[in-house]
């Protein structure tokens, strides 16, 4: 099946897409991480089994089941069972610290657990924490507990989801820095995947790397894509550069979304001058900067289209895409490689004077919104937060700045908010300044992004220390970044620390940021992924 076929009733949902293939080509391939394959019919049985497997527990439409591994076929296995029965699947980010995990199973008041043996220590620690877990249930069980479950025979219950029916949640952290739950439904995936052969290329050959977390709508939206007619996806558990390349030739790859650090991985590895990479047809690109060298090398080595997309969790991924004709380093519009593209042709941007809600000009610098049925239904148990970014004609606020060409090119400038962006991972300052402040060594602090070569910017301390402290920087700097470390997942920790006299702030009290990142982002003109 192509892109040529035109029936796209089956899109309308991840379960009729599910049911549309595995009956149509049940014997094809599916899903592959290593040595296992599985076919859309196998898929979909297993997934009846899960649905069975639930409803016999209990679990009815609209409650949380909980997701905690790494990529894998079960995870889709379990994101379909409950799709079956209108359950909402909660991936849970297995980077975090325990208690963060905890947080997030707590707040989401998911019934069921299901968790991979990396985790079994994480779930020990959290058992206690999360009142509403009725099973906590090993991957190593799953396959028995959904077969018993099914002994008389799994039946699909027939569940589609309604426009506003939530199908997964997925967390994005707080300006606060306490997790919000992204209530993704039904209207916003059948946008991503009837769009899916505009957005990007989808066709029923397509080839699919996931090697992005399925925690982040950078992977499971990109792997719903990726499936949406048909295609096969190759799952990537861990991101090793060797791996990624022997897949890319093995299975003949031809579509996948990255963050540049991984390009650059993969630009670092000396087998990729003896990988035949030729079945390749597009890289997307995307959730963090990237340099206009690293990205020129990656055309000019995997000798494929580029396509750079900019989206968020609330938008249920990419709004946007800078096209591969729009990929001309030596060209005359050049300087389009560090645009975020033009959005869809289902999206709407506008910017927008944030303080007073006035729509600015082409050219002029302000907070970008975006409207369109992407857009998320709200933030989980949030009302307040929900209408703070959302509004009532169906706007959403997304907290970046930036500004439009006349030709509807999107130019990323800064942040409205504070959020730091390293390799694809979201860092909200004020998380790590508390974890900071609860050092005794530390009476003030501050943290921004700086420019990072690897991650497209990393989390950088500014600290006063207090009165006695180790005069000692580069000693106390270990010991601070090593007790963050025991209470943030590693990627939020500060990976440098300079010490200061004062922070400088406004009369009102804040923290003056633009003017602490102004010295590291100098000559560089934009400051966002």
């Amino acid at each position: 099946m192509t892109a040529t076929d035109t029936n796209m009733d089956y899109t309308r949902s991840a379960t009729a897409m599910l049911r549309h293939w595995a009956s149509r080509q049940p014997d094809a391939p599916m899903l592959t991480l290593g040595d296992e394959t599985v076919t859309w019919g196998a898929l979909y049985e297993r997934a009846k089994e899960v649905a069975t497997a639930l409803a016999a527990d209990g679990v009815v439409a609209g409650e949380r089941v909980a997701f905690l591994d790494r990529n894998g076929i079960e995870f889709f296995e379990v994101f379909f069972g409950c799709a079956l029965i209108g359950a909402v699947s909660v991936a849970v980010n297995w980077r975090l610290a325990h208690a963060e995990m905890a947080g997030i199973v707590e707040d989401a008041g998911a019934t069921v657990l299901v968790y991979g043996p990396d985790y079994a220590e994480a779930v020990d620690d959290i058992t206690h924490h999360v009142s509403d877990v009725r099973r906590f249930l090993p991957l190593s069980e799953l396959p028995g507990w959904r077969s018993a479950a099914s002994a008389g025979g799994a039946v699909d219950p027939g569940f589609e989801p309604g426009p506003d029916d939530v199908v997964t949640q997925l967390y994005t952290s707080g300006t606060t820095g306490l997790p919000k739950g992204v209530m993704i439904s039904g209207k916003n995936l059948a946008t991503i995947l009837t769009g899916a052969v505009e957005v990007f290329r989808i066709d029923g050959d397509t080839v699919s790397m996931a090697a992005m977390p399925l925690f982040h709508i950078g992977g499971t939206g990109w792997a719903l894509s990726g499936m949406s007619r048909g295609g096969h996806t190759i799952i990537v558990r861990d991101i090793d550069p060797v791996e990624i390349l022997r897949l890319i030739e093995e299975y003949r790859i031809t579509d996948s979304f990255v963050v540049p650090a991984v390009l650059m991985f993969l630009l670092a590895t000396p087998q990729l001058a003896a990988t035949d990479v030729s079945s390749l047809r597009t890289i997307y690109y995307g959730a963090s900067p990237i340099s206009e060298d690293v990205l020129v090398k990656s055309m000019r080595a995997f000798g494929c289209d580029f396509a750079q997309v900019y989206g968020l969790t609330e938008t249920t991924g990419a709004i946007t895409s800078l096209m591969p004709a729009d990929h001309d380093p030596d060209g005359p519009r050049a300087n389009l490689l560090r645009s975020a593209g033009q959005p869809f042709s289902h999206v709407e941007l506008q910017i927008v004077d944030s303080a007073t809600g006035e729509v600015l000009a082409a050219g002029e610098v302000g907070e970008v919104m975006t409207r369109s049925d992407q857009n998320m239904l709200g933030y989980w148990k949030k009302p307040d937060e929900t209408a703070d970014v959302l509004s009532t004609d169906g706007w959403f606020r997304t907290g970046d700045a930036g500004w439009l060409s006349e030709d509807g090119y999107l130019f990323l400038h800064d942040r409205i908010k504070d959020m730091i962006v390293s390799g694809g991972e979201n860092v909200y300052p004020a998380e790590v300044e508390n974890a900071l402040l609860a050092h005794p060594s530390v009476v003030d602090a501050a943290v921004i992004g700086v420019p990072d070569d690897r991650w497209g910017e990393t989390v950088k301390a500014i600290v006063v220390r207090a009165q006695g402290a180790d005069s000692d920087d580069a000693a106390l700097a270990a010991d601070i970044i090593a007790s963050t470390r025991t209470r943030l997942a590693g990627y939020k920790c500060p990976t440098s620390i300079d010490f200061v006299d004062v922070l400088p702030r406004n009369p009102s009290g804040k923290v003056l940021k633009r003017e602490l990142r102004a010295p590291y982002w100098e000559g560089r003109e934009r400051n966002i992924g």
